[in-house]
């Protein structure tokens, strides 16, 4: 099977744009996540999946994390926590409780580790959420490769 066909194949599908942070030893860190998704509401779950030779996928074992729904201003963000280093970005944060958030995202949820589950070259981390906020506005999105934003969706009438 063609890896890179199969994966421009995945792109098709339109995703948010998402960044788990934690806290560590050397103080907050966090990758960006576009596999994400809701999984309960009772309990309240969450899952993200990590590629298993990401740095992130080891740094993150057993630790609370933060799924953060980044807001369509918020593109530096993402590319920052891709491994793009963005010169002179200043990410503002919310650093209570017992993982960081960053401020000014359209949603995010604060998780205790559930569970894990090995999936091929990726691992699921489950999530419960013990903590969520939400604001107007709207989100990044990524597909084919490219980031946009949910407003383009809100220009189109329901029919």
């Amino acid at each position: 099977m063609d890896g890179k066909l199969l994966r421009q194949a995945f792109g098709k599908f339109p995703t948010g744009v998402t960044v788990v942070t934690w806290f560590d030893e050397d103080g907050i860190n966090g990758i960006t996540v576009n596999s994400f998704t809701s999984v309960s509401l009772e309990p309240p779950l969450a899952l993200v999946s990590i590629d298993k030779k990401a740095n992130s996928y080891k740094q993150l074992q057993n630790k609370p994390f933060t799924i953060n729904v980044l807001a369509d201003d918020q593109e530096a963000i993402a590319w920052q926590f891709a491994g793009r280093p963005q010169e002179g970005l200043d990410i503002p944060w919310n650093k209570e409780g017992d993982s960081p958030s960053i401020i000014g995202v359209s949603s995010y949820f604060k998780c205790k580790q559930w569970q894990q589950y090995d999936a091929g070259d990726h691992v699921l981390f489950i999530g419960e959420v013990t903590k969520f906020e939400r604001q107007d506005g709207d989100s990044l999105t990524f597909f084919e490769g490219r980031m946009g934003t949910t407003a383009m969706y809100k220009s189109q009438e329901v029919q």
